[in-house]
């Protein structure tokens, strides 16, 4: 399907939208002072191991000790056999590492909320059509690269490159090029890989050896293989950073990289401002008058999908299932727009036909197929949910772009006004029965203060005979519903 790559920069951010038959399907933002440290090279310091849990903290630099599992200190599981990666596997941490050590790691994940970046010791580096691994002297090929004559025909020239520096994953955009072509991507990543071995030498500890690229860059470097029409950029110095970088690197996106210079911005030419704003929301409308809801948690996301005003032309079941089917198509898309990983439970609505719940669980698969992150669906669990996985390696949309709210500090709701002047009836005796005072000064918002001095007036005069003191309202217009101040006099 027609496909557009448009990247959107400023000084502060970049923003890129991928379009496909004019709707936004994902939308990837990097800003300059938070750029994301996935795939970065790190020469970390082990600053505590954890044995109960089988890893280890590592300081490379950040706000956050790194977090490296006993499982990540493996090398290439395809370089070994069976039994060795078995009893390597088995290893405990303190055999690994030890505190105060130095160690060379790359970032899988990261930082998420309140957790450190996720590590691992097995490296690798991507360029256009190879994946270097170094110290491995494996050569695998990509499993969407299906012809076996290609893949035989592709492992055989890579085989060659394999030396001391390591070995080579062979992605699918390298199916039908050349050996000039692999020979060149070879030598790049060696003569790269040979400069971070340099730099862990001369570095100190704690301290980045290699950063991936910026996100212009690296989002053209990975969609390579994908079918684009154009790739748009606002920027001039932009423009002219990845037409040097797709002269090198990818040849086939030059011709149609171009410079947009008209005065209407250009996120505005497929309302993507807009997909970006509905896409903070909980609820998703659906053509037919259906809709998702959706929760993102700590622990996982959940969709519930409802059929709202939906209500068919045939029966109850009909509708049902349509409407499963219609969610199916947007639970898909909103997974890559929001950028949504982890643990996805979704609710569909009960179907009575075991017919009716394999065809949404294939509608869902040939709707995640789309999909470039890893996802995988276990399917209805006996209580009919179906319970699924993406890879996250980045903060959702919404970690991007939002934080927690103020006055509810991310639960989502606040107590009543109610509540709040229960409350505030209870310090007040609290604070008495503590303290010698003449009378009391309750500063509360103004929602709250109204209902003191209204409804609540009873209780207040109630409180003030039981103590024989005065107690005066005063509304502080800065405060938010649950806040309030008793203050003696």
């Amino acid at each position: 399907m027609p496909a557009e790559l448009l990247i959107n920069v400023t000084p502060t951010e970049t923003r890129v939208a991928l379009v496909e038959t004019g709707i936004l399907q994902e939308i990837h933002i990097e800003r300059e002072a938070k750029r994301g440290i996935v795939g970065n090279i790190y020469k970390g310091k082990v600053s505590r191991v954890l044995p109960g849990m089988q890893a280890a903290f590592v300081d490379i630099g950040l706000d956050k000790a790194a977090f490296l599992h006993a499982s990540d200190i493996v090398p290439h599981t395809e370089c070994v056999d069976s039994q060795e990666q078995v009893n390597f596997q088995a290893r405990h941490i303190a055999s690994l590492v030890r505190q105060g050590q130095d160690i060379m790691v790359q970032v899988v994940k990261d930082p998420l909320g309140t957790k450190g970046a996720r590590l691992t010791t097995d490296i690798t580096l991507p360029s256009r059509y190879l994946v270097l691994m170094p110290g491995s002297a494996h050569v695998g090929v990509s499993q969407r690269i299906e012809g076996e004559k290609a893949r035989e025909q592709l492992k055989m020239l890579a085989t060659q490159y394999v030396d001391e520096l390591g070995g080579f994953i062979i992605r699918t955009a390298a199916e039908g090029v050349g050996e000039h072509e692999l020979c060149q991507d070879a030598a790049f990543l060696k003569r790269l890989w040979r400069k971070v071995l340099q730099r862990r030498e001369k570095y100190p500890s704690c301290s980045m050896i290699y950063e991936d690229l910026s996100l212009a860059p690296r989002t053209v470097r990975d969609f390579v293989g994908t079918r684009l029409n154009r790739i748009l950029v606002d920027s001039r110095t932009s423009y002219d950073e990845l037409v040097t970088f797709c002269q090198d690197y990818v040849p086939e996106f030059a011709p149609i990289l171009e410079y947009y210079s008209a005065e209407r911005p250009i996120f505005d030419l497929y309302d993507i401002e807009n997909e970006v704003q509905r896409a903070l929301h909980r609820r998703v409308d659906l053509k037919s008058g259906g809709y998702l809801i959706i929760d993102q948690t700590e622990a996982m996301t959940t969709v519930d999908i409802n059929t709202g005003a939906f209500v068919g032309h045939r029966n109850l079941e009909e509708t049902i299932f349509n409407t499963n089917i219609e969610a199916t198509k947007a639970i898909a898309r909103q997974l890559r727009l929001r950028n949504l990983g982890g643990i996805i439970i979704i609710d569909f609505i009960d179907m009575q036909r075991g017919e009716h719940r394999q065809r949404v669980l294939q509608s869902l698969e040939q709707a995640l197929a789309s999909d470039r992150a890893k996802t995988n669906i276990s399917g209805f669990s006996q209580l009919g949910l179906v319970e699924m996985t993406r890879k996250r390696t980045r903060e959702s949309l919404e970690h991007v772009l939002c934080g927690p709210c103020p006055t509810c500090h991310g639960r989502g709701s606040v107590k009543t006004v109610e509540t709040v002047c229960f409350e505030i009836l209870r310090e007040i005796l609290r604070v008495n029965r503590a303290y010698k005072a003449d009378h009391f000064i309750v500063y509360a918002s103004p929602n709250v203060a109204h209902m003191l001095t209204g409804d609540e007036s009873h209780s207040l005069a109630e409180l003030e005979v039981f103590m024989s003191k005065e107690v005066r309202v005063q509304i502080e217009m800065m405060y938010n519903q649950e806040q309030f101040d008793v203050v003696m006099m």
